[in-house]
């Protein structure tokens, strides 16, 4: 067996088999295929849940038992460390023991060990460092001073996207057009690019897209090093194909060209990552690129039913970039179908998170762990109405992939700067915000800040007003903290006269908090502004700022509490690779869900919506429910909107649409109502439902025997007069409680941990 790093030409291993092949009968015939065809270019279109680990690792050890490389000859690769662990452990037990030599890893590590062969090439040492990002970002910071930009504009984290797009497709300093270069950096985005990867050489480092960029700079410039690489590899495997970048291509395609017995497994319907740099064409052009490729699709679904794979495949079929598939069970019988899609219409989406929480508790009820259920939203400013939702109901949850609403930083720097507004001596939000946006107040002058404060026992923002009498800071720094205390008593003077959600705006936006996310052109940053929005819409729910603020402090804390067993909260990308009995799919509506942005880039962003849109109905196992509400609160107006086109796209015989599912008029099967946003405007507390688009949605429900969904307020209103003695219900500020005596429109509620409380029933909702 060859040394793993020795990239002397080494024979293949004696023909013959090394032992029996019982793994083969565990197979069905498709994969029995991809795992046999070992020779030439392989295509396997692995559809969601059909068995492709099982595929890729069978197929390895399948390798190595026919004797067909040495495993030093083998090179497999995953995108992640666990994929690639569990592909290891995998092998080693098909073949009854580890596998030494096997070259087995991620894109990254994989080129990492190979660049550390030739790093003198590309001007590197061969113990280089690889950075990570936070000193990715302090050395662009470093290589961006001397150019004087403006760093609100173009902060290190936009710059360092920039340059990470660039290395995913493949592209050095000297490659990238001038056009291009134009956009970033004002301009200067090419000579910054080049400084950057000159800084890099100089301090002996590569940060991560470094690592394919120079293998592929080396391939291309060195053929003799490319041939010992092509001589070493008989057999390359790439696991979830259709995620890979630019680069990431170019380097396979480079190490597979002499033998050419290159396998790729991969889902051309599940890619949804373009937006950081995956790009489905290469899939697609898999058999251009390497003629005579064997394809074998994977279509035996081991996971879901006949009838969420029916939806699922259905919507999927309306893609014009595919290669084409149609999932099916592998062992349902003729009469075991399991159950429609649910597709659910709602007034708006705080009925939305009531309906789902109603669902949860039955489904509990009956048996299902919660654990075993999940809810998957498109953006991630969703879960926080499912989050307070299910802490009302007092189900515990947990945030998969990602931050609970009230951690995340965006929304704690927004709380922060509430939070002092309300409380002017909390120092912790004080010295959260104090710079940020960036002031021109550095460390030294809040160090002199903390040092008053704590020698005369004060607060930071008094310890602020009094180092302005003297000459402790910097004239700069002094200009800066005497404008930002100006901006807080100015918004303090505004709590009486103006209502808290209009002051949360005014704070937000004369802050700069919001403009520094405008500006930001990094991928997060438009997911924050939505969180911002979603925020201040959840401040029109409390009655003053006080309240939110109190409320906020509790959730915290319960959220602290939740238990092993929990629903699962996350987005849509972030479910990829898992799966649930029971999904959640809320908020299927026009420019959500597809999302505006997506809709915004053409054809090519909403095919990857509707890849998004399979990805969650195929994470379910038995259940799924989609819902769509026809009003969304942004920013605290009430905004109407018409269910998603991929509703429409769904094949009756797999759905179940609920009463109110096909009343959003004039759209998809449910037609019929010309004007939606008129028909769906909230009418004034005490109006009657009568504008022309109202009467005719009257007409469209009677004719179909349907009572309509009750505006909201009205709603609302006839909810608290029926809350009777002896029911459960919910108050921002007290929590959960149960009502032991009413007078009036005042209850007596007996609460879990404020105690005995006297409050109006129009602060109170049913728990």
């Amino acid at each position: 067996m060859s040394d793993p790093f020795d990239l002397a030409e080494v024979a293949p291993p004696p023909a013959g088999a090394l032992a029996p092949a019982p793994y083969l009968n565990a197979l069905n015939p498709e994969q029995r295929a991809a795992v046999e065809a070992l020779d030439g270019p392989v295509l396997v279109l692995a559809g969601a849940g059909t068995g492709k680990t099982r595929v890729l690792t069978t197929r390895l050890a399948h390798l190595i038992n026919m004797r067909r490389a040495w495993p030093s000859q083998v090179l497999a690769v995953t995108f992640t460390n666990k994929a690639a662990r569990e592909m290891r452990e995998r092998v080693a037990a098909l073949l009854g023991g580890a596998v030494d030599g096997l070259w087995l890893g991620t894109f990254h590590a994989t080129a990492a060990r190979m660049l550390r062969r030739h790093a003198e090439l590309v001007g590197l040492k061969p113990d280089f460092s690889i950075l990570d990002q936070d000193d990715q970002l302090r050395l662009i910071k470093q290589v961006a001073e001397p150019m004087h930009l403006d760093d609100k504009r173009w902060p290190s984290r936009v710059l360092a996207a920039a340059f990470d797009r660039w290395k995913d497709r493949g592209l050095t300093p000297e490659q990238i057009g001038r056009a291009e270069a134009e956009h970033v950096a004002d301009g200067k985005g090419g000579e910054l690019y080049a400084a950057y990867q000159d800084r890099l050489r100089v301090l002996n480092a590569c940060d991560f897209g470094d690592l394919l960029l120079h293998c592929i700079t080396i391939f291309r410039a060195h053929p003799d090093v490319l041939g010992q690489w092509q001589r070493k590899f008989r057999y390359v495997l790439v696991d979830e194909y259709q995620d890979a970048n630019v680069a990431q291509y170019l380097w396979l395609r480079l190490l597979a060209q002499q033998h050419k017995n290159l396998c790729v497994v991969g889902d051309d319907d599940q890619s949804i990552y373009r937006w950081r740099g995956a790009e489905v064409g290469n899939i697609l052009r898999f058999e251009q690129d390497f003629p005579g490729a064997t394809v074998i699709r994977l279509e035996r679904n081991y996971r879901s039913t006949a009838r969420i794979l029916g939806a699922a495949s259905g919507l999927i079929a309306h893609n014009r970039g595919r290669l084409g598939k149609t999932l099916r069970p592998a062992d349902a019988g003729a009469n075991d179908q399991g159950a429609p899609v649910e597709v659910r219409g709602v007034w708006d989406d705080e009925a939305e998170a009531r309906l789902v929480g109603e669902d949860i508790e039955q489904l509990q009820r009956d048996g299902h762990p919660l654990k075993e259920m999940a809810i998957l939203v498109r953006a991630s400013f969703q879960t926080r109405s499912f989050e307070e939702r299910l802490l009302t109901l007092g189900l515990p949850y947990r945030v998969i992939g990602g931050t609970r609403f009230y951690d995340r930083a965006e929304i704690r720097d927004a709380v922060a700067y509430l939070r002092l507004v309300n409380q002017p001596d909390h120092d912790l939000a004080f010295d959260r915000i104090v710079n940020l946006p960036r002031r021109g107040l550095g460390d030294t002058s809040l160090q002199a800040l903390h040092r008053i404060a704590r020698a005369q026992g004060i607060s930071l923002t008094q310890a602020a007003r009094r180092v302005l009498e003297t000459d402790e800071l910097r004239p700069q720094a002094r200009r800066a903290l005497r404008d930002f205390l100006a901006q807080l008593d100015l918004w303090r003077g505004k709590l009486v006269e103006m209502n808290h959600v209009a002051l949360a705006e005014t704070v937000l936006e004369e802050s700069g908090y919001v403009d520094m996310w405008r500006v930001d052109k990094s991928p997060e940053a438009p997911g924050k502004l939505e969180n911002l929005k979603e925020l201040v819409r959840a401040l029109a729910e409390f009655e003053n700022l006080a309240g939110f603020l109190e409320h906020v402090s509790l959730v915290s804390d319960n959220e602290q509490q939740a238990g092993e067993d929990g629903v699962n909260l996350m987005t849509l990308h972030g479910a990829k690779g898992l799966e649930f009995d029971v999904v959640f799919l809320p908020g299927w509506e026009e420019g959500l869900f597809p999302h505006q942005r997506s809709l915004d880039e053409g054809e090519a962003g909403l095919e990857e919506e509707r890849r998004l849109a399979y990805v969650g109905l195929t994470r379910a196992r038995q259940r799924a429910y989609l819902s769509h509400a026809a009003n969304r609160r942004v920013h605290g107006a009430w905004q109407s909107s018409i269910p998603s086109r991929f509703i429409a796209e769904l094949p009756d015989e797999h759905v179940a649409r609920t009463a109110d599912s096909g009343l959003y008029a004039g759209h998809g099967r449910g037609g019929g109502l010309a004007d939606p946003e008129s028909v769906f405007a909230v009418p004034a507390p005490g109006s009657t439902w009568d504008t022309p688009g109202q009467r005719r949605a009257r007409a469209f429900f009677a004719a179909r025997n349907v009572t309509p969904p009750a505006p909201r307020e009205n709603a609302r209103l006839a909810a608290n007069a029926a809350i009777a003695v002896g029911d459960r219900v919910f108050h921002q500020k007290f929590g959960t409680g149960r009502v032991l005596d009413r007078d009036g429109d005042k209850l007596d509620i007996d609460f879990q941990h404020a105690g005995r409380k006297k409050v109006f029933d129009s602060f109170v909702t049913k728990a």
